[in-house]
This record gives structure tokens, sequence and C-alpha cells, in this order.
């Protein structure tokens, strides 16, 4: 697979979840129907892009610590701010 152009450099394909600065993870809601909620990635704890991630909710603005599960997912963007693609776990 071709890597693409990323916010922060080029962006790599890879295994596994990954995020840098700047993406949005999307976590699936708990019930069915439940669309669950999103924020932007604002700080990393691992060089490497791997969880966990400090969050910045769009819901409620808050920042927090987060561990994701197997329901989450990152939107990876471009350098012109529009979405490059969906990255399942």
């Amino acid at each position: 697979m071709a890597g693409t152009e990323g916010r922060h450099g080029p962006v790599e394909p890879r295994a596994g979840l990954w995020a840098r600065v700047g993406d949005r993870l999307i976590v699936g809601g708990a019930t069915v129907g439940d669309e669950g909620r999103d924020g932007e990635i604002i700080g990393l704890h691992h060089m490497d892009g791997t969880p966990p991630y400090d969050v910045r909710w769009s819901d409620t603005g808050r920042v927090t610590l987060v561990f994701p599960g197997p329901d989450a997912r990152v939107h990876h963007y471009p350098s012109n701010g529009t979405k490059a693609s969906a990255q399942a776990p």
C-alpha cells in the first residue's frame, strides 16, 4: 500500500490502531441505536501513535485520557483538512 500525505507529514499504512494529533477518534455507542461519540486527538502518550490518547470530545468539550476499545476507529486527515481514511481496529 502507498502512503498518503498527512497533517504532520507522510502517513504510512500500519496495522492496528494508531493516530496523530489532529485526527478524530470515533467510538461506537453502548447500545443499538446509540450513535456514540467523537473527539479530536489532542495528545499522544507514545511516539508511534498507539493508544492511549488525550481526546477533546465534541459533545462536551472536555479532555479525557482514552484507552480505545474494539468499537473505536480513527479518521486520519490529510494536510488540506479533508478526510483521508477511516481505520477500524
